[in-house]
């Protein structure tokens, strides 16, 4: 939806820097309209910019911009609150933030949408709220004015905003439960606390200087995990994790800043049969996509041809027909020429069954290497593979087709036990409680309908079985991931040489277990922050049914037999959408997604190029990596060594701390 910044003084602060340099770095967050609020004891001056429709100005609002304050830079305010906007709720100048309260005592930067904010507003108004816009963010306003804190309980949608009571003198700022919309701070030298949508809004402050976390460039370096923890690249900057608010006296901010979970996933109680269950799990996603269609802009979808997106798609697609809307759904697919890793067929199956207007794209490692600085650097940190790319491309292939917002099937994977490695859990899960010859069914399955050979099943098992210190050492003898890489200088890091999946649970012999822990710690964090900067990046939001909180709650509340059962994923999905989906794609059991022939690509294509940059990845790093990285390489290349993401996980590392001018801890 938009971009936020705010800044704060604190104890040791003396004037406050000009804050529209942070809001004009992420314009493309939100180039609709943008604003300012100043907050003082006893008053609040708003603000425009060269980007402010001139018609805003002239508002019948409390909030609307003055124009004998556009230049101010009101170095003496307590904060400073700015916003750009992407107009989706509430296109008229109502829509305008800052916002505050009609007595300006709450003013508020917000970033997200609140899907259900109709259903408020009709329970606010009726007990006595009154409103001037029809948007969301006065929702939210009036919400934390009546519920305070527990407003947040009331919620679906997905968010990132900072609030300040002028009365009582206190800031209270909170992230989504999920961390769908991002929310950072960072305590400047200079004595100010500042609150931004992307990382790179800190940049242009004084006393900015980007240090790498040791910690956090570990576990992304070994072990491609980024995001998983309040903690992020650059040392000092830290995020609102998914369910946390900050809710604290101004007199209170500074270096340590008092942050709160307000969210605990708690799962749902189930007690009926299958058929029951996809009734309701039906119902769920039915109701989650149909508050996700509500906008006032044209709204589309991306479609990789799983059974994910295509689920959206067709239920996107009845209800808009049902509604009568007269635009034509739009969709959005990323191809590729290589048939090894394209899913055309998929997709133009579920383009027939509902008559979209379908869009292509085809993502070309030639155009990725071109974009590759700026894809970095919308990305405020390196990234996993190439498939982000693909991503990237679709997004941009609906920005260009006038659609901004997109609904995507993100979630899924993580609540119905979608990925491969979700088997590892289950077969280590009856082997543990002796179920052998159920066991032996489901290896026998995998192996003829997924091709997965016994000895994926053996590794898998062993990994979740065997104790850590052992587990460790078999890694290191047969080539694989360990705590202490010979290609990385631990030392210069500062860092503990752990495994950080073991820490948040990815080493057990429950599903549920696991499949919390990529919900809330692994895979599901670093897909939503790729997804936000990919869609902002081309000023389209990114909306994903799967993780409405009602649905979560309900799936992980399931037994496991209702998600996988003779080693087939997502059960209750394909149960849930029988008579949605054309049965090309219920019937489907292989997963690909948003995918590039990066294999192709690095040994087949440009294997010169990837040489290169492993090279220079030596010094762009500053010696973290250091020659048997190289040796890696050259072997991964030449196809002596597995093909893995790591190869291309350090090159971006090292071209993201170049971009970014990041320096040893």
């Amino acid at each position: 939806m938009c971009g936020i910044g705010a800044i704060f003084k604190t104890s040791t602060t003396g004037e406050l820097p000009d804050i529209r340099p942070m809001l004009d770095i992420v314009r493309h967050r939100g180039p609709d309209d943008e604003g300012y609020a100043a907050v003082y004891d006893d008053t609040v001056c708003f603000a425009g910019g060269p980007d402010t429709p001139e018609e805003i100005a002239a508002a019948d609002t409390v909030y609307r911009p003055r124009p004998e304050y556009r230049d101010a830079r009101f170095a003496d305010a307590l904060a400073v609150l700015g916003h750009r906007r992407l107009s989706i709720i509430d296109l008229s100048p109502t829509g305008h933030q800052p916002m505050s309260s009609e007595d300006q005592r709450y003013i508020c930067v917000y970033n997200g949408e609140i899907y259900n904010f109709r259903e408020l507003r009709q329970e606010l108004g009726e007990a006595g709220a009154e409103f001037v816009s029809a948007s969301d963010t006065e929702v939210l306003l009036a919400a934390y004015r009546t519920w305070g804190v527990d407003c947040l309980q009331r919620f679906n949608g997905m968010f990132a905003f900072v609030i300040v009571d002028r009365v009582r003198g206190e800031l209270f700022a909170a992230r989504d439960r999920f961390g769908i919309k991002p929310l950072y701070y960072w305590h400047s030298p200079e004595g100010v606390l500042a609150f931004a949508s992307e990382i790179k809004q800190f940049t242009v402050l004084p006393g900015w200087r980007a240090t790498l976390d040791g910690q956090a460039a570990y576990d992304q370096l070994n072990w491609g995990m980024v995001n998983h923890t309040g903690a992020t690249l650059f040392s000092g900057v830290r995020q609102l994790y998914g369910g946390e608010y900050c809710n604290c006296s101004l007199d209170q901010l500074g270096p340590r800043l008092p942050v709160r979970q307000w969210y605990n996933l708690a799962p749902a109680s189930f007690h009926g049969d299958l058929p029951a269950a996809a009734e309701q799990f039906a119902e769920l996603l039915n109701d989650a996509v149909a508050l996700r269609l509500r906008a006032d802009v044209p709204v589309g979808t991306s479609l990789s041809g799983g059974l994910d997106s295509s689920s959206i798609v067709c239920l996107a697609n009845r209800l808009l027909r049902a509604s009568g809307e007269s635009f034509v759904q739009k969709t959005f697919s990323a191809c590729a020429h290589d048939q090894r890793f394209d899913e055309r067929q998929y997709v133009d199956a579920v383009v027939g069954h509902c008559r979209v207007e379908a869009h292509y794209t085809y993502p070309d490692l030639n155009e990725l290497l071109d974009a590759l600085d700026t894809v970095i650097w919308h990305h405020d940190e390196p990234f996993e593979s190439t498939s982000i790319y693909a991503q990237w491309e679709v997004f941009r292939l609906a920005a260009e087709n006038n659609v901004k917002v997109a609904l995507d099937g993100h979630g899924a994977d993580e609540l119905l036990l979608g990925y491969d490695a979700c088997l590892a859990p289950y077969f280590a899960g009856l082997f543990a409680r002796l179920r052998w010859l159920q066991l032996l069914r489901e290896l026998h399955t995998v192996r003829h309908v997924h091709g997965l050979g016994y000895m994926f099943a053996a590794k898998g098992m062993a990994n979740m079985l065997l104790p850590e210190a052992f587990r460790q050492f078999l890694k290191r003898h047969v080539g694989k991931v360990s705590t202490a890489p010979a290609w990385l200088n631990v030392d210069l890091l500062h860092a503990t040489d752990r495994d950080p999946g073991v820490q948040h649970g990815l080493k057990t012999t429950s599903t549920n277990t696991f499949s919390k822990a990529q919900l809330l710690r692994t895979m599901m964090p670093m897909q939503l922050k790729w997804a936000d900067r990919n869609s902002m990046a081309h000023s389209v939001e990114c909306r994903v049914p799967f993780l409405d909180h009602r649905i979560v709650e309900f799936a992980m509340g399931l037994p496991t037999e209702m998600k996988m059962h003779r080693s087939g994923r997502k059960r209750i999905l394909r149960e849930a959408m029988a008579e949605v989906l054309p049965a090309k794609i219920s019937r489907r059991q292989d997963k690909m997604g948003f995918v590039t022939p990066e294999e192709a690509w690095v040994r087949e294509q440009a294997p010169d190029w990837f040489r290169k940059a492993a090279g220079e990845a030596i010094e762009q790093t500053h010696g973290l990596v250091n020659q048997k990285f190289v040796n890696v390489a050259s072997e991964m290349i030449d196809g002596r060594h597995t093909f893995s993401f790591q190869l291309w996980r350090i090159i971006c590392f090292s071209r993201w701390m170049e971009r970014y001018g990041v320096n040893l801890p």
